[in-house]
């Protein structure tokens, strides 16, 4: 099994508990407006590795990872690649490392083959990093291209399994930082019986050069960073620091 490799970070802080070794994956479905990795969008030009080849290297940076840290796996959308992470996650377990899987949700669903598969997955992940890019369908198909039912769904059935989430939400003015839909937000949220952390994910255009270099159209060219102000209340609004007690 052969997983397509974007790129790969060896210290990485934010994308899971302690010091993470992330493993970004090729390939997603979703376009969002403000994605600041376009480059993984398609699985072309992707470097091919085993799993096997994947944690031997991981497992380099094992004595930094401290009790908390481990292996994080992103995108792109990880999940489009679920028998790669199925074995790598496996035999990640069998070395006794944390594994964190940071997903959009975007490829779940409870049908067929794949949903055995991701039960498969479930036995493996010690954490899910999921993305609620917006809670309201129409408006997250606008922003994304897709909907988000079956990401719901995913954020509920990880929630019947007891499974620990951190829930994401990247807060781009005028689109995701209303007021109504931040209630909606924390009301879907709460839920939930498996949250432990909600983090607010400023909105930047630090990717902005990528799409310049694809030769892709950037809508929210003129779209503001949050203030702190603003930031601060979509965090009052989600309750972000009771998770953080």
């Amino acid at each position: 099994m052969l997983g397509k490799i974007h790129s790969i970070e060896s210290f990485g802080s934010a994308d899971g508990p302690g010091v993470r070794y992330i493993v970004f994956l090729k390939g997603c479905k979703m376009r969002c407006k403000y994605c600041h990795n376009p480059d993984t969008w398609s699985q072309n030009g992707a470097e091919e590795q085993t799993a096997e080849q994947v944690l031997t290297k991981a497992l380099r940076y094992k004595s930094y990872w401290g009790k908390n840290g481990g292996i994080t796996v992103s995108g792109g959308e990880a999940l489009l690649q679920i028998d790669f992470l199925i074995e790598l996650f496996k035999l990640a377990k069998e070395k006794g490392v944390h594994t964190t899987l940071d997903t959009s949700g975007n490829p779940f669903t409870r049908e067929g083959e794949y949903f055995e598969k991701f039960n498969e997955l479930l036995k493996y992940t010690d954490l899910f990093l999921l993305d609620i890019k917006h809670i309201d369908d129409e408006a997250h198909k606008k922003l994304t291209g897709q909907s988000n039912k079956n990401i719901l769904d995913l954020a509920r059935y990880l929630s019947d399994k007891k499974k620990p989430v951190w829930i994401r939400h990247v807060l781009v003015p005028g689109i995701t930082d209303k007021e109504e839909d931040l209630k909606k937000l924390h009301e879907f949220i709460e839920s939930l019986d498996n949250v432990e952390r909600v983090e607010v994910l400023p909105y930047h255009t630090l990717g902005i050069f990528k799409w310049k270099e694809l030769g892709i159209p950037y809508s929210l060219e003129d779209v503001p960073t949050p203030t702190k102000e603003q930031v601060d209340k979509a965090n009052e609004i989600l309750e972000t620091k009771k998770y953080l007690m």
